[in-house]
């Protein structure tokens, strides 16, 4: 009888894990605490993105990959979840996509800060 409490806790800690928010997490940067995905690599969000929709595609995305949802996972407070339309799905946050920079290499850099004027480090 002592395993039907066990296999419940077990069942809702495996459901909670597929539900979880997105992998982020705060890294300190030359300017500053900056988001990072689970992997500490910074994420930007790009200017040109309004609504909740991301309008980097192709090269853009080559550049600057999108941070994309894994598995069930759900929004959470301010972290949301935008459709593109190459049928990805995309983290946001505030409403603004959020992407990586190719030439970022290691936990902490920011490359991509600033970049044209039309890329900045996401905030925490």
């Amino acid at each position: 009888m002592r395993t039907f409490p066990i296999a419940i806790a077990i069942c809702l800690a495996a459901s909670a894990s597929a539900f979880a928010a997105p992998p982020v997490k705060t890294v300190e940067s030359e300017k500053g605490n900056v988001l990072a995905a689970a992997n500490g690599m910074t994420l930007y969000t790009y200017k040109d993105d309004h609504g909740g929709v991301s309008s980097c595609y192709d090269a853009c995305a080559k550049n600057w990959p999108p941070f994309m949802v894994e598995g069930d996972a759900m929004a959470d407070g301010a972290y949301t979840i935008v459709d593109r339309k190459d049928g990805g799905k995309q983290w946001a946050k505030d409403g603004m996509p959020l992407y990586f920079f190719i030439k970022d290499k290691k936990m902490g850099d920011i490359t991509g800060d600033g970049v044209k004027g039309e890329w900045d480090v996401a905030r925490p």
